[in-house]
């Protein structure tokens, strides 16, 4: 744990970058997206291929 925590203590303004796909440049630059992205533009062009579940 402490050396995950190293670029944070040490490095002025130090965070961990993102992990979402989204956010990587090389996943844009490939058409790649996430998930939840994939969805909600499968639902929007074709909004009755799925229907969701309203009750159990």
């Amino acid at each position: 744990m402490a050396f995950l925590c190293v670029k944070l203590i040490f490095r002025k303004n130090g965070s961990f970058s993102s992990q979402h796909i989204h956010d990587s440049e090389a996943m844009r630059e490939r058409g790649i997206h996430c998930v939840v992205d994939q969805d909600r533009e499968m639902r929007i062009a074709n909004p009755k291929a799925v229907a969701e579940r309203t009750s159990h």
